[in-house]
């Protein structure tokens, strides 16, 4: 188990330090922005040096510049500044020397010594170090998700939800679910909430599947030692893994946008590639006993940003030879906060969906 374990931890996803093929150039603050904004505009890295706000700064200076390029508040739009912005960012680097930020006035964040304990002296983007101290911060204070009495402390590089209409769905659901409740298999586990609600309303045993070795670690460290070790089993693979037993309940809460590209593995909470849905609903139909039920948390995201015409779930149910829809429910999402510096206009259209499938009457077995 120990070797086991060690493996996994050999393949956790973590920020890969930056690799130089030339001199870098400095930023030490107190001189004209454009400067290094234009170096990096040419593809090349600028280390921020002296105080950590230097690099807070010309981070603030890249965002206005950005913004003034793209100026439209289309979805669209959006994502092309985000997209150039998050190119241009990572080039901005900090050193870390003995899991520890060389500028002053720093965060100290735990990540470094957990993720790279054997390091020495390397180099990451500033984006990436904010990435983790943030994580740092959630990890330690937790998370309160208001259908959960104790709060989550997600590990690095797991998806956790920042809205909770879907899970309050699921949780109504849960309370007047009337079905055995001798397991069920919760696919993409994540920070594990889906399968908190299983335990919470009565489900003897839940097996969850994850293809980010992240959450298997985070959730086998958060629930050692506790009952839920024993509820929840984990297994580091794809869709339904090494669970081959029939069961009286599948929940899915996959990601809600399409894509063509290629997916790396912190994207995969966000978007699916065309090949996702029509595996899992093919396995799903192995998997399910004659009564059981599968139930999808899904969202009307893609369609209202006119990223996709499709809705995976609807064509399962139109193509007709597998299963058949049981229920299905929605709920508005709450307007987003005035704080928020994007523009979400968007986000009045969006419902979050329930969807409760059976196998089809004319194809009543497994």
């Amino acid at each position: 188990m120990q070797d086991e374990s060690n493996d996994l931890f050999s393949k956790i996803n973590k920020p890969n330090p930056a690799l130089l093929k030339k001199e870098i150039e400095s930023y030490k603050g107190k001189r004209n922005l454009s400067e290094p904004i234009g170096i990096l505009q040419s593809g090349n890295h600028v280390l921020i040096e002296g105080v950590y706000s230097n690099g807070l700064e010309l981070l603030s200076a890249l965002q206005s510049y950005l913004k003034k390029k793209h100026p439209n508040q289309s979805f669209q739009e959006q994502r092309a500044y985000r997209s150039e912005y998050s190119r241009l960012s990572n080039l901005v680097l900090l050193e870390i020397n003995k899991n520890t930020l060389v500028v002053k006035k720093a965060p100290t964040i735990g990540w470094l010594e957990k993720l790279y304990s054997d390091s020495g002296s390397f180099l990451l983007s500033f984006p990436q170090i904010q990435g983790l101290n943030s994580a740092w911060q959630w990890y330690l204070n937790g998370i309160s998700i208001p259908v959960l009495r104790n709060k989550i402390h997600p590990y690095y590089g797991v998806y956790f939800p920042t809205r909770f209409e879907h899970l309050i769905l699921f949780d109504n659901w849960l309370k007047r679910y009337e079905g055995q409740k001798k397991s069920a298999i919760d696919i993409g586990i994540g920070s594990g909430i889906l399968s908190f609600l299983l335990m919470k309303h009565g489900f003897q045993k839940s097996f969850g599947t994850d293809l980010n070795p992240n959450a298997i670690i985070g959730l086998t460290e958060s629930m050692k030692g506790t009952k839920l070790s024993r509820k929840i089993e984990l297994d580091f693979a794809h869709l339904f893994g090494k669970w081959k037993k029939p069961t009286e309940l599948i929940v899915f809460n996959p990601p809600w946008l399409p894509t063509s590209q290629t997916i790396n593995r912190l994207d995969e909470a966000i978007y699916y590639n065309k090949k996702l849905f029509p595996e899992f609903f093919e396995e799903a139909k192995k998997r399910l006993l004659p009564d059981g039920r599968i139930v999808i948390l899904f969202s009307n995201l893609g369609e209202i940003t006119k990223e996709t015409k499709e809705h995976p779930i609807k064509n399962e149910l139109a193509d007709g030879t597998r299963f058949e829809l049981d229920l299905f429910l929605k709920k508005s999402v709450k307007k987003a906060s005035d704080k928020t510096k994007r523009n979400q206009h968007w986000r009045a259209k969006e419902e979050v969906e329930l969807w409760v499938l059976k196998h089809r009457d004319d194809n009543h077995s497994v």
